[in-house]
């Protein structure tokens, strides 16, 4: 029973694995021939594909060969129409070069033409000049033959005649031109001085030998003067400055003849009280300072002085030497404003004399600088400075001013009357300095009384700073002929009696009047 199923059971799985392997056989042939069918369609798909793509890039191709041809023609048709622009250029240039040519011919043949006209005229002018000239010898003989001179004596007769006209002619107009100069020099200078003053305003400053330092109350006064006058004696030892205490209200006394000592002692003290501490050893310290600061003043005062006036490239020592003019007086007059009313005097006289102004206000400022020497020196002040501005590079024709504004040295410039000119018109004007000032009210009185000690006069006018006294006389008791010799009667006695600088213009008035009364 069992061997029979176990045959069974063999035989169904061997008939199983027959009809399996004819299934899968069967199926295979299937697949191949669906493999075969597939592989004919996707073969069949790439010729139709390969055709569709090949006909794409025939396209293509065509349309790019289309494209290129477009452009190529493009190129060639740009080549063509630059060539015939060229050509048309060529054929202008070519008409007008033909037109220049023609031109030319034509100039050419003027040229010739004009030519033969100037040989044909040429040569009438040679036969003329040929004719004339047997023409003038022939005059030349008749005129030696009427005379009994030959052409040569002729000749220097009439040179030495000519001669002597010209010398007289020329002799009066020397004569004339030296007259009118005579008549217009004065006024012209005069002219250029008056309009310089005018045309510059300056302060008059006039300096003393004392300072006054002033003070809240008196108890500051014994603070300075210290336990037993040791302050006040360590003060005057530091500075070289005189310091009097008395019974001024609210004042000290500075008194010195040096204005840079003055100025450091006043300075020194108001620093001192306004501290508070006063001592021996602080007035040392706080004087050490004051110098330093005194001495940077300068050198800021000389340059804005230089700037103020327009001048460059002075030297750094000559720079603080024109500082150091603030603390400096001369005659009471104040050096740095006599130095810089003298420079913008120069300047605007030699605009008016068209000089270089520059130069002029440069030879100006420096005309006083020997007199702030650092020692002592015999020299003049003015030949000390021009050595000074030697050394430092200036010019010469501004050293020969400065040295030369005294009369030391001869003048080699013209800067040099000006500088000495601007000087005197600096030094010389009312108020200018205080001796002057003085002698100059006495001069004016002077003159008034001088002129009325004459008869007839009946008012007397010192003008224009002294330089002109006029004269009213009475008309019943000078006639015209005594005027005038009462004008010269008293410039005589002014000139004999008074010292004044420059001159005076004596103008005498003589007038008649005639008065009726309408009733």
């Amino acid at each position: 029973m069992d061997t029979t199923i176990i045959l069974i059971a063999i035989g169904t799985f061997v008939s199983g694995f027959v009809i399996a392997k004819l299934l899968e056989k069967f199926k295979v042939s299937n697949l191949t021939v669906q493999a075969e069918k597939d592989a004919r369609s996707i073969v069949k798909e790439a010729k139709i594909t390969a055709e569709s793509i090949k006909k794409d890039k025939i396209l293509q191709a065509k349309e790019k060969f289309i494209e290129l041809k477009a452009e190529h023609e493009k190129v060639i048709f740009s080549r063509d129409k630059k060539v015939l622009d060229s050509e048309k250029r060529a054929k202008e240039k070519e008409v007008s070069l033909n037109k220049e040519i023609e031109k030319e011919r034509k100039l050419i043949k003027t040229l010739e033409e004009k030519e033969k006209d100037y040989d044909h005229r040429l040569e009438i002018l040679e036969k003329k000049q040929e004719t004339l000239d047997k023409t003038h010898k022939r005059q030349i003989d008749l005129l030696e033959s009427i005379s009994g001179l030959s052409a040569e004596e002729a000749k220097v007769q009439l040179v030495d005649s000519l001669k002597a006209e010209a010398k007289t002619d020329a002799m009066g107009y020397i004569r004339d031109t030296l007259e009118e100069a005579k008549l217009t020099a004065e006024q012209d200078a005069r002219k250029v001085i008056l309009n310089t003053i005018q045309r510059v305003g300056v302060e008059q400053s006039i300096e003393n030998c004392v300072s006054v330092f002033n003070i809240e109350s008196d108890d500051v006064k014994g603070r300075i003067i210290g336990r037993e006058g040791r302050n006040i004696r360590a003060i005057e030892a530091a500075t070289g400055v005189e310091i009097i205490v008395d019974d001024t209200p609210e004042a000290i006394i500075l008194s010195c003849f040096d204005p840079v000592r003055r100025e450091i002692a006043r300075l020194s003290m108001h620093k001192l009280v306004t501290d508070g501490r006063i001592h021996p050893a602080r007035i040392e310290e706080v004087v050490e300072k004051t110098e330093k600061q005194i001495n940077q003043e300068i050198i800021e005062v000389g340059k804005r002085t230089v700037i103020d006036l327009g001048i460059h490239g002075l030297h750094p020592e000559l720079v603080k030497t024109i500082g150091r003019m603030k603390f400096r007086s001369s005659y009471g007059q104040n050096l740095l404003q006599h130095s810089r009313e003298v420079a913008n005097l120069c300047g605007l006289m030699a605009a008016e004399l068209g000089l270089n102004v520059k130069a002029a206000k440069r030879a100006g400022l420096l005309h006083d600088i020997g007199k702030v020497p650092d020692s002592e020196s015999e020299l003049p002040h003015a030949i000390l400075g021009m050595q000074w501005a030697e050394k430092y590079g200036e010019k010469p024709d501004v050293c020969n001013a400065i040295g030369a504004h005294h009369d030391e040295v001869e003048m080699k410039t013209l800067l040099a009357p000006i500088v000495q000119v601007c000087d005197a018109i600096s030094g010389a004007r009312p108020g200018a300095r205080r001796q002057v000032l003085d002698s100059y009210i006495q001069r004016l009185k002077d003159l008034e009384d001088l002129a009325f000690g004459f008869t007839g006069v009946q008012k007397a006018y010192a003008i224009q700073a002294g330089r002109e006294l006029r004269v009213l006389v009475e008309s019943s008791k000078v006639t015209d002929d005594q005027a005038s010799e009462l004008s010269f009667s008293i410039s005589q006695k002014i000139q004999t009696e008074m010292t004044y600088p420059g001159q005076v213009k004596v103008t005498v008035i003589r007038e008649t009047r005639a008065v009726n009364v309408a009733k």
